[in-house]
């Protein structure tokens, strides 16, 4: 059963249990109505979300701009609405699915003629869409560590706690996930946490794997990361704590394997992962359940929502696998800052071209070896001068899917924080500020 009838039969059966049980003898179908108006935006909203793969900010003319869409949820929508007040209406001034977010401010997409229900208790049909509107909610993964390192360059160094503790990277991040909260509208949702930020499996195919950042005088083990970061984690695990909101991590492994190994496992839920890192580029994909990645490297207000045609159009790539393709280009490129030498010579766009002409870094390889193979001389002796670092690097620089990954909670987005007081007195002993209000009125909205 797709989406848009999966939520179709659960605003039926909302309507059938107002019928058995009204919220009050006086007003008999005052359950049913609200029913009725959860159909009517549950309806517009699956409709959306089908035409335009659930992101934000694309179709808001869908009924107005477009007679079939508008056709179709009439005829979805009209056979439950059980009551004589209401009448599905379309939305002829193309407010689309921004009115019923704005709470049913301007011609939404079915107006109730008789409000009163909607007014009275607050549950018309912005409500009814935010309850039903989960119901493809995607999981959200996040990349803490990406994620944290960028909120604490990303914010003023002044931002301290009454001890002097630096807090700019916990206000930053907990104000990133309100955001993601709110804008994504997660059912389920994970903070994935390094274990081990340079996991020896890694090091031992290739030493030079995140060598640079090895903090001066440990034996390999330890990052180097600014002072006054480091203190500020355990602040940001407490608030996720608090806030009922899970944490992953595999002993031994990355954040990017804990996300490699959630994404792989997931059959039920579409996936979006929130990161400033590259690398999981290599995750996207449209089956068995769709994987986009958001891409926060410029920041929030410049996100990049990534699938397989925006990853195909975004580096010249093929556009189904496109997220191998991408892992195989990311192999031949390199990347300095991970201690990865890529092959001498073959940049970003000669990768993925390569990539696109012949199908895969295997299938490159081979013809590098092959003398009649229709590569140049010197194409060749690149990849013949890369031998070792291409029999390892495949196994490097793809994530694990099969880390020992363990939760410390539920993944379900809880609708209210786990611990509000727990919350608020982590607020006030590090001057946490506006983050934390922010953070419970995601959870609460």
């Amino acid at each position: 059963m797709d989406f848009v009838q999966r939520t179709i039969e659960i605003a039926r059966q909302n309507v059938a249990d107002g019928e058995r049980r009204p919220s009050r003898p006086s007003s008999p179908g005052l359950r049913r109505a609200q029913a009725a108006d959860a159909l009517a935006a549950a309806a517009v909203y699956a409709y959306w979300q089908e035409r335009n793969g659930g992101e934000r900010g694309k179709g808001s003319r869908v009924l107005g701009g477009t007679a079939p869409a508008t056709g179709r949820v009439r005829e979805v929508a009209g056979d439950v609405f059980g009551h004589r007040n209401r009448t599905p209406v379309p939305d002829t001034a193309g407010a689309g699915t921004g009115a019923i977010r704005r709470a049913g401010t301007g011609p939404s997409s079915f107006a109730c003629r008789t409000t009163r229900c909607c007014r009275r208790t607050g549950t018309g049909k912005a409500a009814a869409l935010g309850r039903l509107r989960r119901v493809n909610a995607p999981l959200v993964l996040l990349d803490s560590a990406s994620l944290y390192f960028r909120a604490y360059f990303a914010q003023p160094d002044s931002l301290t706690a009454a001890d002097g503790t630096s807090v700019n990277a916990v206000r930053g991040f907990t104000d990133t996930v309100a955001r993601v909260l709110s804008d994504r509208r997660p059912k389920r949702l994970v903070a994935c946490l390094d274990a081990d930020w340079r996991p020896q499996f890694r090091v031992d195919l290739l030493p030079s794997y995140k060598a640079h950042r090895v903090a001066v005088g440990s034996d390999g083990a330890e990052e180097e990361v600014p002072d006054t970061l480091s203190p500020q984690v355990p602040i940001i695990l407490d608030v996720l704590a608090a806030a009922g909101i899970a944490t992953g991590e595999a002993a031994g492994f990355e954040a990017d394997d804990v996300i490699g190994t959630l994404t792989t496992g997931e059959n039920t839920d579409p996936v979006e992962v929130i990161t400033g890192d590259r690398d999981l580029f290599q995750l996207v994909r449209a089956e068995p359940t769709r994987v986009r990645v958001i891409y926060n490297g410029r920041g929030w207000a410049k996100a990049e929502t990534l699938d397989e045609q925006a990853l195909a159009a975004k580096y010249g790539l093929p556009g189904h696998g496109t997220g191998k393709a991408y892992l195989d280009m990311s192999i031949m490129r390199g990347d300095p800052s991970d201690g990865l030498p890529g092959v001498a010579g073959i940049g970003e766009k000669t990768a993925a071209k390569l990539i696109t002409e012949h199908g895969s870094l295997q299938a490159l390889i081979e013809l590098a070896a092959d003398p009649g193979s229709p590569f140049t001389a010197k194409m060749r002796q690149r990849f013949l001068d890369a031998t070792d670092y291409l029999a390892v690097a495949p196994k490097v620089v793809a994530v694990a899917a099969d880390a020992g990954v363990e939760l410390s909670t539920s993944d379900t987005v809880p609708e209210v924080p786990a611990d509000e007081p727990a919350l608020r007195e982590l607020q006030q002993r590090w001057n946490l500020g506006g983050s934390v209000d922010r953070l419970i009125a995601a959870l609460n909205g």
